[in-house]
C-alpha cells in the first residue's frame, strides 16, 4: 500500500511538473507571436506613411516639370523610385525603394533650391510640407519598427525562447537601415 502511495505522489510531481513546463512554453510562444505581430505592426503603420507619400509624388513632379526643364533625370530618378515601390512585394523590396525614393527626394528638394519660381509656387510649397511631414512620421516610424524587431531579435535569440523560436522556424528580422546612399551628401548638378 505504501509503495502505490509512493507511485502516485511521484506521478502527480510529474504531472504538475508536466503542466509547469508546459504552461511556461505557451508563455514563450505568446510571447513570440506578439513580438512578431508587433513588427508586422510597425511595418504596416510605415507602409501607410508610405503610401500617403507616394500619393503625393505625381502631384510634385507635375508641379516641378514646368520649371524644373532642364531636370529630366531629377524627375525621373522619382518616378524610378515610386513604381519600384509599387513593385515592391515583399517588406525588403519596399524598404529598399523607400532608401531609393529618400535619395531622389533629397536631390529634388536641393535642386528646386535653384528654381525661385517653383520654390515660391504654392502648390510645390505645399507638396513640399506634405512630403517633409510624411519624412518625419515615417523616420519616427521606422525607429519604432527597428525597436520592436530588435526586441524580437533579442528574444529569440536568448535561451529558453530560442528553442521554441527553433521549432517554429522563426529567423531573426531585418533591421531599417540606411543605405551608403543615404549617408552621402545630395549632389547637386546642372545640365
Amino acid at each position: 500500500m505504501a509503495g502505490i502511495i509512493i507511485v502516485i505522489g511521484i506521478l502527480v510531481v510529474l504531472g504538475v511538473v508536466a503542466v509547469v513546463v508546459i504552461l511556461y512554453l505557451v508563455g514563450i510562444n505568446n510571447d513570440l507571436v506578439r513580438l512578431k505581430n508587433d513588427i508586422d505592426r510597425s511595418f504596416a503603420n510605415i507602409d501607410v506613411f508610405l503610401k500617403q507619400r507616394h500619393d503625393e509624388l505625381p502631384k510634385l513632379i507635375e508641379t516641378c516639370k514646368g520649371y524644373m526643364q532642364y531636370e529630366q533625370k531629377t524627375l525621373q530618378a522619382v518616378t524610378d523610385a515610386r513604381t519600384a515601390w509599387m513593385r515592391a512585394g515583399t517588406p525588403q523590396e519596399k524598404m529598399q525603394a523607400d532608401n531609393m525614393m529618400t535619395g531622389a527626394l533629397k536631390t529634388l528638394f536641393a535642386v528646386s533650391e535653384n528654381y525661385p519660381e517653383l520654390k515660391a509656387n504654392t502648390n510645390f510649397i505645399q507638396l513640399q510640407g506634405r512630403i517633409t511631414e510624411l519624412e518625419e512620421k515615417i523616420a519616427k516610424q521606422r525607429t519604432v519598427f527597428n525597436e520592436d524587431a530588435n526586441q524580437y531579435n533579442i528574444r529569440i535569440g536568448q535561451v529558453p525562447a530560442n528553442f521554441v523560436a527553433g521549432f517554429k522556424g522563426m529567423q531573426p528580422h531585418p533591421l531599417f537601415e540606411a543605405t551608403a546612399a543615404d549617408r552621402e551628401d545630395v549632389q547637386v548638378k546642372f545640365t
